[in-house]
Order: C-alpha cells, then sequence, then structure tokens
C-alpha cells in the first residue's frame, strides 16, 4: 500500500550549487550524505517535510559507485519530469525572502485548484512550483 511520496531525486553535474540553492536558499535542513568508499560525499539528502526528501547525487561519484553514465536518456530511459510542487505557508513572505537571495521567483497567482502558488527553478533548471493551500484548495 503507498502511504507518501519518499523523495525525488536529482544527478547534476555541479551538486555544489544544488547543495546551496536546496539548503541555503530554501533553507531545508541537509539529513545526511552517502560517501563513496574513499569517503568522499556523493550524495545528500535534504528534509522537505517529515519523511519526505530531495536527494542529490553528483552524477559522476554516482557512476563511480554504480557504473554507467547514471544519465536516463542515456540509458535509454524516458524523461518525463514536469516539475514538483512544494507545499508552503506565507507564501508571500516566502517569495519576498527568496527574491532577498537572488532567486528569480513569479508573481504569485491562484491556480485552477484554488492555490496560490508561484514558481522557482533550481541550478539546474528544474521548475518548482511552491503552493500555498487555501480554505477553497480543491485538494481538499
Amino acid at each position: 500500500m503507498i502511504k507518501q511520496l519518499a523523495h525525488v531525486c536529482f544527478k547534476s553535474d555541479a551538486p555544489e550549487a544544488l547543495i546551496e540553492f536546496y539548503g541555503d536558499k530554501l533553507g531545508l535542513p541537509q539529513k545526511f550524505a552517502m560517501n563513496l568508499d574513499n569517503g568522499t560525499p556523493f550524495g545528500w539528502y535534504f528534509e522537505l517535510g517529515e519523511t519526505t526528501f530531495i536527494e542529490i547525487f553528483d552524477k559522476a561519484g554516482a557512476a563511480q559507485m554504480w557504473g554507467g553514465s547514471m544519465d536516463p536518456l542515456e540509458n535509454g530511459e524516458g524523461a518525463r519530469y514536469q516539475h514538483f510542487c512544494i507545499q508552503v505557508k506565507d507564501i508571500e513572505d516566502m517569495r519576498i525572502d527568496l527574491l532577498r537571495k537572488g532567486v528569480e521567483v513569479t508573481e504569485c497567482v491562484v491556480g485552477l485548484d484554488h492555490s496560490i502558488q508561484c514558481w522557482i527553478k533550481d541550478p539546474d533548471g528544474n521548475s518548482i512550483e511552491l503552493m500555498e493551500y487555501t480554505d477553497k484548495s480543491m485538494q481538499f
């Protein structure tokens, strides 16, 4: 039986930029890191709510650990990722804070589901929707 989303995984050629973005700019706490046999970190988990995480892998380190290119397109897998959404509270305050930190953020709008949303991108260009539910949100 499915309980909830456990994590979203990104493989990057520039993991340091993603670590700074998700850790420093979005303020997600780092839960743990995974190391290669020589002790070099190559994977990081950031908390995104109770037991939901964003997982970041250095592509070269992941290939060293498990072999292969770690590129889904090179492995014949489809790439249909569109975006993921983070539920927030006080979305306008968060938007202002992100702008102060140099993150480009769209204006907040009410979506078709009656929730307030705005959009950002991480340093690799992955789209992220920030959403604040309202008392009219269709999710409820």
